[in-house]
C-alpha cells in the first residue's frame, strides 16, 4: 500500500478528505515548514502539496517518491526540471475553480459600484435608525449595465468573467498577455486601449516575467478616474503601491484585491488609505468555494488513483 503524504491540509479548510485517505497509507499534516518537508517526506510514494515547496535537491533526497499531487492549479512550488530528471510525476488540477474565480469577480465589481460596505456599516452603526430620511445618499450607487468592461487573460476564468458581464448588460472587450490571437466571441484590443476604455477592469492572466508588474502607476493613469480594477489572479501583476497612490489621489475609483504581492500581506500602503471603501479586499478566497474545494478533492484523487492504476 502506498504511503501518501499531505504537507499542508489547512489550504483546504475543513473539507472531506476522505477520497484520497481511502486511496492507502496517509499522513497529513495541516502545516509544513521548509525544515520538515524532508523529514516528513522520507518513506513517501506519493506527496500532496499546496504551496508547500518542494525544491530540487529536497526531490533528489527522496528515492521512495513517485509522484507529486499539487492540490492546485499553479505548479511554481515544485522543480519541475529535477522531478523530470528523477521520473518523478508531478500532476496539478486545473479549472476546479472557474466559477467560483468568476463569482468572486463579480462580487468585487458589484460592491464597489453599489458601496456595498459603506452602506452595510451605515445601517449596522445606528446611523440609519437615528435619522428620519428613508434615503441615503453618502457614497455613489452605479449600475453594471451599460458600462464597459474590460477582460485582462481570455482563458477559461477570463472567458467565463466575460460571459456573466455580458449578462449584467455589459460590452465587453479583452486583451491578451500572450499575444495568442484566438477567435473570441469579444473584439481584443492593446492594454492600453482597453485601459481607457473601460469602466471596469479585470485580471485573469498567470504571472508571468512579462505581466509582473503589467499594471503600474502608468497604465492606473490611463484609465478613467470612475473606473475599477480587480485582481483575482496573481498579486505580482498590480504594483501596489502605485494601486494605493491611485485609490488615494482618485486617479481611478475602487479597487477590488484577492491576491497581493506577498501572502500574507504582513505591511502595505493598502492598510493605510484615505479612502477605505475604495478598496474590496479578501485573503485569497476566490477559488475556495466549498463546491469547488469538493472538485478539487475528487480530481487530487483521481490524479493520485491513475499514477497508482499505472505504476
Amino acid at each position: 500500500m502506498a504511503k501518501i503524504v499531505f504537507l499542508d491540509e489547512y489550504s483546504l479548510g475543513d473539507m472531506d478528505l476522505s477520497p484520497i485517505k481511502n486511496l492507502g497509507e496517509y499522513v497529513g499534516y495541516e502545516r509544513t515548514s521548509k525544515e520538515q518537508v524532508l523529514e516528513r517526506c522520507q518513506d513517501a510514494e506519493v506527496v500532496i502539496c499546496n504551496k508547500t515547496v518542494l525544491r530540487g535537491e529536497t526531490l533528489r533526497a527522496l528515492p521512495n517518491l513517485r509522484f507529486v499531487a499539487i492540490a492546485a492549479t499553479g505548479m511554481n512550488n515544485v522543480d519541475l526540471d529535477v522531478a523530470a530528471e528523477l521520473g518523478i510525476g508531478v500532476k496539478n488540477v486545473a479549472g476546479y475553480s472557474t466559477s467560483s474565480v468568476a463569482e468572486a469577480t463579480m462580487t468585487f465589481a458589484l460592491s464597489l459600484l453599489k458601496n456595498t460596505e459603506y452602506f452595510d456599516n451605515y445601517f449596522k452603526s445606528g446611523a440609519y435608525a437615528a435619522t428620519e430620511d428613508i434615503f441615503h445618499f453618502g457614497r455613489p450607487v452605479r449600475q453594471l449595465r451599460g458600462s464597459r468592461w474590460g477582460v485582462i487573460g481570455m482563458g477559461a476564468i477570463g472567458r467565463e468573467v466575460a460571459r456573466l458581464a455580458s449578462a449584467f448588460g455589459c460590452e465587453v472587450a479583452y486583451t491578451s498577455t500572450s499575444g495568442a490571437a484566438r477567435k473570441e466571441d469579444y473584439p481584443q484590443m492593446p492594454l492600453e486601449e482597453l485601459l481607457a476604455w473601460a469602466d471596469v477592469v479585470s485580471i485573469h492572466c498567470p504571472l508571468t516575467p512579462t505581466t509582473r508588474g503589467l499594471i503600474g502607476e502608468k497604465e492606473l493613469a490611463m484609465m478613467k478616474p470612475t473606473s475599477i480594477i480587480i485582481n483575482v489572479a496573481r498579486g505580482g501583476i498590480i504594483d501596489e503601491e502605485a494601486l494605493a497612490n491611485a485609490l488615494n489621489n482618485k486617479t481611478i475609483a475602487g479597487a477590488g484585491l484577492d491576491v497581493f504581492s506577498r501572502e500574507p500581506l504582513h505591511s502595505s500602503p493598502l492598510y493605510a488609505l484615505e479612502d477605505n471603501y475604495t478598496l474590496v479586499a479578501a485573503p485569497h478566497t476566490a477559488w475556495a468555494a466549498d463546491a469547488a474545494r469538493t472538485v478539487l478533492i475528487q480530481r487530487i484523487a483521481e490524479n493520485i488513483s491513475e499514477y497508482l492504476n499505472q505504476r
